[in-house]
């Protein structure tokens, strides 16, 4: 299994994070997309910082889909620069840790939901 991560998307708009996350997990770039609600930020913007609502997504990947998960980002997502850091899986369920490879493998069967 190759090395697994989560990526945080936050965007301003929920609903355009919510579709851009699925787009990700159709296009399996990312097996899951967990959406939070939305919630304040606090942004520096011309010198002030500004608070103003976010939608926040969580990605579970594969560390070589976070390169075409930023770049799609970049072309599509509503921010100049849109911040989506990048953090290990170091551990967690074996079963679910397999899911997310199969899921954002090039195996051509895919499983349906996380194996028990």
């Amino acid at each position: 299994m190759g090395e697994l991560c989560e990526v945080i998307i936050t965007a301003p708009d929920p609903d355009w994070l919510c579709a851009f996350a699925r787009s990700l997990v159709e296009d399996r770039l990312a097996a899951s997309a967990h959406d939070y609600a939305p919630g304040p930020v606090e942004l520096p913007m011309a010198g002030q910082v500004h608070e103003r609502a976010e939608g926040r997504v969580s990605l579970h990947t594969s560390r070589d889909r976070v390169a075409a998960i930023v770049a799609r980002a970049r072309s599509e997502h509503p921010y100049e620069v849109p911040g989506l850091p990048a953090r290990p899986i170091i551990d967690g369920n074996p079963g679910y840790l397999a899911w997310i490879a199969t899921e954002t493998g090039t195996a051509s069967t895919r499983m349906h939901g996380p194996a028990r």
